[in-house]
């Protein structure tokens, strides 16, 4: 029998049993990402990273009728924050600490499960959490808190290949969800608060052999090294922590960078501090920097640029532009030309009091005495930022970005920095603004001006992302553990469901059976939602 004939038998086999076919994340299918909704192939959806699903099923007219269909149970007590991947009948998620799972997306019954034994001596910051994986051909990719890149079949969860991207011992670890571009696996790092030196890196999808690495704090001799006083950049973090966008006609990664180290004293690294507080633009065959925005020059609030960079394509000031756009954590939104880096808007958008406003090229005019003292400096944004890590969306049917929006103070001391490998490296403290109560939005924004155009209150500051759907809807989940349905068009909110634990994640959609789900990872479960039968669709 020829290898075409055996694979076709095993489809039908598969099909005839009621299995799920084997996920195939082919990188001209998450080239077309937008136009394949029945899966969600990729972490933020597709590689603009908009979330924002074509499935229409449910509607502001029809949602109170989601019902939850099925949930799965991890058995670990730590944050559950994964985004998950949908692919041809099966959800890949990542469990904490860094495990993976593959389950029949009809039932949520688990296929295979791969379990990874962590160091007790590893170091981090804030909790054993795993945020997602990357699919490529018939495999999936899992970064790991010991600083592993794991290659897994997606079919059986047989390891591929396991390459060793750091050492934790001084202090590296692996949270984010890796991105597939093209044969490359792109991942980053974290432990900003233990001053490491920054990186980003790309590995071969077949044979984990590394290709490129970008290291995010220059050493001498490189451009931007200038920008680090003395010898601070050995230990000036910048760490990437979180998964990037890639645009393949321009064949550039966007990426953004983390906290300089310390995080609250600056005086033994003066200067900006690049790459730290950016978005960078990369090459994606080679690495090589095609140009960078510094948000935040000098941080010393803890303000990384770890948030999702948005890739639209659309008019602007009546000129068609690629553009990127972000909800900073330093409460600023901001529209930057995709091609050059060019600033081109700046707005906030979250309480904050600590800059006057930004310049002509988009750098923060900072106020006085907002700075960490010995004594305490109380602004907003907290050091959580006016968001967070957590995703935005953009759909492209209201022309809206949606974002969930922190809005707290916090009062930041500076303190001694004294650096050991594998050791806390903060420089400082902070701790809340007595008598104020934090609270949180969704706020949509108009992406050409940053102007609101809609909010919608939480009773807590948030910790989850949004979802936009072509049903017109915008998903959203809150602290105290709802997951919930807002009109896209005007924030009314239309749904909720109380999931019974803090929702630190976000949602995402996809077909099965040819009917429209909603999952999101909540509390200690990943609950799946489709439309109750007798609801008119």
């Amino acid at each position: 029998m020829s290898r075409g004939a055996s694979a076709l038998r095993l489809v039908w086999l598969l099909a005839a049993l009621r299995l799920p076919i084997p996920a195939q994340f082919s990188y001209e299918r998450i080239l077309r990402a937008v136009s394949d909704p029945a899966n969600w192939l990729t972490y933020s959806g597709d590689y603009s990273s908009h979330r924002y699903s074509a499935l229409a099923q449910i509607t502001p007219a029809n949602v109170s009728g989601l019902r939850p269909v099925w949930m799965y149970q991890v058995n670990d007590p730590n944050k559950f924050e994964t985004t998950p991947l949908a692919a041809d009948g099966l959800v890949f998620i990542t469990e904490p600490p860094s495990n993976v799972a593959a389950l029949d997306a009809r039932t949520g019954r688990p296929i295979w499960r791969y379990a990874r034994a962590i160091p007790d001596d590893i170091h981090i910051c804030c909790g054993q959490v795993n945020r997602g994986l990357a699919g490529l051909g018939e495999t999936v990719f899992v970064s790991t808190l010991d600083d592993h890149l794991v290659a897994l079949d997606a079919k059986t969860g047989r390891v591929r290949w396991d390459v060793t991207a750091a050492d934790y011992k001084s202090g590296y670890t692996m949270t984010a969800a890796p991105l597939a571009v093209k044969d490359k696996i792109i991942v980053g790092v974290a432990g900003g608060e233990f001053g490491v030196r920054g990186f980003l890196d790309a590995y071969d999808a077949k044979t984990g052999k590394r290709v490129w690495r970008f290291w995010t704090v220059p050493a001498p001799g490189e451009p931007g090294n200038e920008t680090w006083a003395g010898e601070s950049w050995k230990t000036g973090s910048a760490t990437t922590w979180l998964t990037g966008s890639y645009d393949p006609d321009l064949n550039l990664i966007y990426w953004g960078v983390g906290n300089p180290g310390p995080n609250y004293n600056g005086t033994s690294r003066a200067g900006d501090n690049l790459y730290s507080c950016s978005l960078i633009a990369l090459d994606a065959d080679t690495g090589r920097l095609q140009w960078h925005f510094q948000f935040t020059p000098h941080d010393t609030h803890d303000w990384d640029a770890n948030q999702i960079p948005v890739l639209v394509d659309r008019a602007f000031q009546g000129r068609p532009r690629k553009l990127v756009v972000t909800g900073n954590r330093n409460s600023f939104y901001y529209v930057l030309d995709r091609q050059t880096g060019e600033f081109l808007l700046g707005r906030e958008y979250a309480k904050q009091t600590w800059a006057k406003g930004l310049d002509v090229r988009g750098r923060p005019i900072a106020l006085p005495n907002t700075e960490p003292s010995p004594e305490g400096s109380g602004v907003y944004p907290s050091l959580h930022g006016g968001t967070n890590w957590f995703s935005p969306s953009y759909s492209p049917q209201t022309s809206l970005f949606y974002v969930a929006v922190r809005e707290e103070s916090t009062i930041f001391f500076r303190g001694e920095a004294i650096y050991q490998p594998g050791a806390l490296y903060v420089g400082g403290s902070f701790r809340g603004l007595p008598g104020v109560e934090p609270t949180g939005y969704i706020r949509a924004l108009e992406v050409e001006t940053g102007r609101k155009r809609w909010e919608f209150h939480l009773q807590s500051p948030p910790w989850g992302g949004v979802l936009s759907t072509a049903g017109g809807l915008v998903f959203g989940v809150a602290n105290e553990g709802y997951l919930f349905a807002l009109d896209a068009a005007t924030g009314k909110p239309l749904w909720r469901f109380p999931a019974g634990g803090a929702i630190f994640a976000n949602p995402i959609t996809y077909l099965s059976d040819g009917k429209q789900h909603v999952a999101v990872a909540a509390g200690h479960a990943l609950i799946s939602f489709a439309l109750a039968e007798n609801v008119t669709r």
